[in-house]
């Protein structure tokens, strides 16, 4: 790259370029454009979701998707001589965000309410990376200088088949799904969270999957019954799944109740000390003040258009209301006060999962689905309809947690390119008295770390505590991403190592490159997916005693 010290990176490329006011973000071709999207969306995401029920981060794509559309609109009324308004980052961040309007009217408009007044305390007081969020806004940013680049992939079909399965490990550990499967997104991911964060998610599923599991699995037939299938969530899946939810929980809910108390005590110090109104806590601007320009100009306009936080509350109180009213009223089996708790306690889970998403880039919105149905139809019982009870609340719960996790994505996307914020507990007794170890144990660690972070300056050990919410996420997936991750990690410290300010300004621009990559295929891979076709080779990787089966299977030696 010529002239690489003369190069103005990150917000300094865009200094003189004027921010446009949040009531000029939102156009009438940013809507449009929003909008056609949702609906090539609306059906990838549901054909995923029939399938797989693994859905990518479509905000790479969307965000490209729409500055490929309106910049080929503008570049043609431009050659024109009729343009009048210029094509923003800001204008393409709205877009990004947008391409979920078809899906969040029909089923979660609600979620968009409980995370917002908490977009501050992730972000800025977190700092949470939000990859998936970090790496679109870099894409936007780069889409709107000279430079761009182009990238190259191959479509992958079928079970099992392609590098993607590569026994990085040996067969034995790919069974404990212990592999690297050959990820940019999950590498770059890892280039961009925290080391510690990293390294907990494979300590996390070293725990796990190399230890605690395989233990409980000797003890089929004595904790659980051994005729049961390996899904089934009365044998070693419910383990899984409990204890890690009891984690998740028990970290989610320890920061959300820390949160609680600091806003409390920032409100009674404030108004003892009568100190105005100002929307900026004193710690907070002395942190800011410390930052580079990058920083304090993208929380100077993270802050310039705020969000009240009495219209969070109202929207979210007023459709909660008509939900409650109409959820009662298309499934009878649902009364209308079971509703009523699950609108309760969405917005706890909804913090939990947003806060696990900034970390570790993973939406575990299907988690918590879970634990509603559980709850619920054990409420609700067999005989009285339980099933479909618990199947709605399932539904209304997944609607709010998994859109404020999007939300807080997109919120991390707007804060980076200055975009305004504006524009089942049922399974057996052991299970869930472990399940409840693993919960307070979370908080434990929580507690240790506080601790050490307050009282222990010398050595600074807290920075070796592990994070319990990455240490769970990988009991329930397995540690193939953590491997991936570890890997941008390694990546990450060889070159901070060689040139620390050379990894400091293009490390997120390279991570994002892998994550964009990687996401930007997921639209012509889903769309070849609803096609069906068939590859026409298939690569798998066998044991030495199941090949020489296949190899006289093969000779008609059978």
């Amino acid at each position: 790259m010529e002239e690489e010290g003369n190069k103005l990176k990150g917000e300094e490329a865009f200094r003189k370029t004027r921010v446009p006011p949040w009531t000029e973000q939102i156009t009438v071709r940013s809507v449009v454009t929003s909008f056609v999207l949702s609906v090539v969306f609306i059906f990838i995401v549901c054909k995923l979701n029939f399938t797989t029920g693994i859905i990518p981060s479509f905000n790479v794509a969307a965000g490209l998707l729409g500055f490929a559309v309106i910049k080929a609109y503008t570049t043609l009324l431009n050659n024109c001589g009729l343009l009048k308004q210029p094509f923003t980052r800001q204008e393409n961040t709205t877009i990004s965000l947008g391409w979920m309007f078809g899906f969040l009217f029909f089923v979660s408009f609600v979620g968009l309410f409980p995370i917002v007044p908490l977009r501050k305390v992730m972000i800025l007081k977190y700092k949470l990376s939000y990859p998936s969020g970090t790496a679109t806004a870099l894409l936007i940013n780069s889409l709107h200088t000279k430079r761009s680049k182009a990238s190259k992939w191959f479509f992958t079909a079928g079970d099992d088949c392609g590098f993607i399965t590569f026994p990085t490990f040996g067969l034995q550990a790919y069974s404990k799904r212990f592999y690297f499967d050959f990820s940019s997104t999950y590498v770059g991911v890892g280039m961009i969270c925290p080391y510690l964060i990293n390294a907990s998610l494979l300590l996390g599923a070293i725990f796990s999957w190399g230890i605690l599991w395989p233990l409980i699995e000797h003890k089929k037939g004595i904790w659980y019954s051994a005729d049961l299938p390996s899904g089934s969530l009365s044998g070693i899946q419910g383990y899984r799944v409990f204890i890690a939810i009891a984690m998740m929980l028990g970290d989610g809910l320890y920061h959300w109740i820390i949160m609680l108390i600091r806003v409390a005590y920032s409100l009674t110090t404030q108004y003892l000390k009568k100190r105005g109104s100002s929307t900026v806590d004193p710690e907070d601007a002395d942190q800011n003040s410390s930052e580079g320009f990058d920083a304090q100009r993208c929380t100077e306009y993270f802050l310039k258009d705020e969000i009240p936080s009495w219209v969070a509350i109202i929207g979210y109180s007023v459709l909660a209301v008509i939900s409650i009213i109409t959820v009662s009223r298309i499934f009878p089996q649902q009364k209308w006060y079971h509703v009523l708790i699950t609108y309760l306690i969405a917005p706890i889970l909804a913090f939990c999962n947003a806060y696990g998403c900034g970390l570790t880039d993973g939406s575990l919105a299907s988690n918590y689905g879970k634990l509603a149905i559980i709850i619920f139809s054990s409420w609700v019982g067999l005989e009285h309809g339980g099933i479909i009870a618990g199947l709605a609340s399932c539904g209304v719960m997944m609607g709010i947690v998994s859109t404020a996790s999007d939300l807080m994505q997109d919120f991390k996307t707007g804060y980076l390119t200055l975009g305004s914020p504006r524009s089942m507990f049922v399974s057996q007794v052991l299970g869930t008295a472990t399940a409840i170890i693993f919960f307070f144990l979370a908080v434990c660690i929580n507690i240790v770390r506080d601790l050490l972070e307050r009282y222990e300056t010398k050595y600074r050990l807290h920075r070796f505590v592990p994070n319990p919410m990455a240490l769970t996420i990988p009991f329930y997936l397995g540690g193939y991403f953590s491997i991936d991750m570890c890997i941008g990690s390694l990546i990450l410290f060889l070159w901070e190592k060689k040139n620390k300010q050379k990894a400091k300004d293009y490390g997120p621009a390279l991570a994002s490159g892998l994550i964009c990559g990687d996401s930007l295929w997921s639209v012509p891979a889903a769309i070849l997916s609803l096609a069906g076709p068939n590859p026409p080779i298939c690569m798998k990787f066998l044991s030495r005693a199941m090949n020489k089966k296949v190899d006289t299977f093969l000779s008609g030696g059978h």
